[in-house]
């Protein structure tokens, strides 16, 4: 009997050791399915049923109730609830739709549908394209009519995967997409690894349940070449360098399918400041996983054509940081200037800076235009919303207006949300906004600035944020902190005021913008300007309107400064953090500078490249304020530059 049963499958199998492709499976046992548009009636094999909802056309697709069509085409259909995904399952094959979305699993790979799922009145509705083409079956269309044909015969589908194959290389395994359950399998051609390349063609018959074989199927697949591995070379633009020289390394690495994924190098440096021998390597990587490395000899001499900071103050890109002797800049000569305190409104909100709870962080009945600074921290357990409401207290309408907003965080790291605020705040000064008015009734109290409490602070986060704001009234502001999900305005008459940190600052400031006037030309020698320091640049006074008490802004942090000044040719303007970390941004002639592009500033050690000047004196706008989290002071540094060497 078994020698009987090989021959079977051999008979079965000779016609087709000569047809490349795919072999179509038994059309014997031949399904018919026939829907028409928006009829909830569905023949199948001739009988009516009955469907759950009809068929609908939506958005250029036609659609069919999924429950429906599973179970005419034979699968067990359930609901995962956690993943809520519909399910439906046949022998081998499991098909996972989900509402809303266009990406179908089937045995756990993603397929594009050719239509969003959706829920139609508490049935999902599937695109019946798709479902023929997961299904295996054929669709004809009519204006009003769609005939779907299909076999139930067992069918021993199948896909070879990967689908490059390299010889001797590739290990080969199968998907098995069989539309039905099994219990033998016979293979031709099937190998783990082809060690020849070539064209092979691997077919397979299954035995079903019922006793009886499938037809045959067959996958043609093209073995490749072997792969061979990158070739990892590279090379420089001279042989030799000076120090202080800059460096073009030209990568030549190249690969059999110009297939690189990765160039990682060691020893690569721009430039270098010791005489010597250095060595660089380049390694690089195929998309296969295979590598190759070099390792070459760059010589520099002892002759010198920059020093290490003639170097950087030549060549350092606009907002990035480089290296230098943080005790040289104070032997560079302290600039004096004038500071002209202008009129200007300010409320500084930052104490408590740890919110242990709900509550009244600040409240002020303010007029005209105020610059609002929010700093906090959310030291409590749940999440935290930071909300301005304003309350008119006057028996006649009034309006609020809303300019330039910009926020930081909320993140776990404070130099994040002071550095982003106050970068995306001067952005936001030199773009203009437009004011965006709202009207507010008598006695009436509004949630404003939407954009503050969008995200709520989760435990150990930070929000920095500034905001622009214009009443052309005397109107109430309120700075709550509620717990998400709370009503804000429902809450506000009960909570009651924090109570102060005695270490940071709250309150209303008047005069808090400043102009800087320095009368002399900076540049023709290394000089600084010294900012936030409280002695060249004293700090503000104001009122904590909660408790009455005079409040100094120590830091000076939410007063907007602009200088200009006039500056040598050739001069390099940087700047050196002194009291430890420092971020940020400042804005030079109307282009935002971040400090710095990619990191911040460490330490006094650490310099950030603003602006150079060319060939000419230049006067050269600043505006800036100090950002909220970081240390002072800081210095302004205005230091000649070597100019061009060749």
């Amino acid at each position: 009997m078994k020698y009987i049963k090989v021959l079977l499958i051999l008979c079965l199998l000779l016609p087709l050791v000569a047809a490349p492709g795919h072999t179509q499976a038994s059309t014997q046992r031949s399904e018919q399915l026939v829907l028409t548009k928006n009829s909830p009636v569905l023949r199948h094999n001739g009988s009516p049923v009955q469907a759950v909802q009809p068929v609908t056309f939506r958005n250029g697709s036609s659609y069919g109730p999924f429950k429906t069509m599973a179970q005419i085409y034979g699968f067990q259909v359930s609901y995962n609830a956690s993943t809520k995904e519909s399910i439906a399952v046949k022998g081998n094959t499991e098909i996972r739709f989900k509402a809303g979305q266009s990406n179908i699993r089937v045995n756990g790979q993603v397929v594009r549908s050719s239509g969003t799922v959706y829920i139609q009145e508490g049935f999902l509705m599937v695109p019946l394209r798709t479902w023929a083409e997961l299904t295996g079956s054929t669709i004809q269309f009519t204006p009003t009519v769609m005939t779907f044909r299909w076999s139930n015969a067992l069918q021993a589908t199948f896909e070879l995967l990967p689908k490059t194959i390299f010889a001797g290389q590739t290990r080969v395994s199968v998907r098995d997409l069989a539309n039905g359950r099994y219990i033998d399998e016979y293979w031709t051609g099937l190998q783990e690894y082809y060690n020849e390349p070539g064209t092979y063609t691997v077919t397979r018959i299954v035995l079903g349940e019922d006793g009886n074989w499938s037809e045959p199927y067959s996958v043609t697949i093209r073995v490749q070449m072997p792969n061979q591995p990158p070739v990892a070379d590279f090379t420089t633009d001279k042989s030799s360098y000076r120090i202080g020289e800059r460096i073009q390394y030209i990568d030549r690495s190249s690969d059999d399918e110009n297939a690189i994924v990765r160039r990682s190098w060691s020893g690569n440096g721009e430039v270098f400041f010791q005489a010597g021998t250095k060595y660089v390597t380049l390694e690089v990587e195929d998309q296969h996983g295979l590598t190759d490395r070099i390792t070459k000899e760059i010589t520099v001499t002892s002759e010198v054509l920059y020093t290490y900071d003639e170097y950087h103050r030549q060549f350092t890109p606009v907002g990035d940081k480089y290296a230098m002797d943080g005790t040289a800049s104070l032997a560079y000569r302290a600039v004096p200037y004038e500071v002209q305190s202008l009129p200007a409104q300010m409320v500084r909100s930052n104490s408590p800076e740890t919110l242990l709870g709900e509550g009244i962080a600040y409240d002020d009945q303010l007029t005209g235009q105020t610059r609002f600074l929010f700093h906090h921290l959310n030291g409590s357990q749940k999440n935290l919303k930071l909300v301005l409401i304003a309350t008119n207290t006057n028996s006649t309408v009034t309006q609020v207006g809303f300019g330039a907003f910009a926020m930081g965080g909320p993140d776990q790291y404070v130099a994040n949300t002071g550095k982003r605020s106050v970068e995306r705040y001067l952005n936001e000064l030199t773009r203009k906004p437009q004011t965006k008015w709202t009207r507010l009734g008598p006695g009436e109290s509004k949630i404003v600035l939407p954009d503050l409490h969008r995200l709520p602070m989760k435990p150990n986060q930070v929000l920095s944020a500034y905001a622009d704001v214009i009443t052309d009234t005397n109107v109430r502001f309120r700075i709550a902190v509620v717990e998400e999900g709370r009503d804000p305005i429902a809450a506000l008459d009960s909570l009651k005021l924090l109570p102060r940190d005695n270490k940071h600052v709250r309150g209303t400031f008047n005069a808090a913008d400043r102009r800087i006037d320095v009368r002399e030309r900076l540049g023709g020698e290394p000089q600084r300007i010294v900012l936030g320091d409280r002695t060249m640049d004293s700090y503000i006074y104001g009122i904590d309107n909660l408790t009455g008490l005079l409040e100094l802004n120590t830091g000076n942090f939410g007063v907007l400064y602009r200088m200009q000044v006039r500056v040598a040719p050739n001069t390099v303007i940087a700047l050196n953090a002194r009291g430890g970390q420092y971020t940020g941004a400042f804005t030079v002639n109307g282009t935002t500078v971040p400090v710095t592009r990619t990191n911040i500033l460490w330490n006094q050690h650490e310099s950030v490249v603003l602006y150079r000047t060319g060939s000419r004196d230049e006067l050269v706008d600043f505006v800036f304020t100090l950002a909220s989290g970081s240390n002072l002071p800081i210095h302004m540094l205005f230091l000649p530059m070597p100019g061009i060497r060749l």
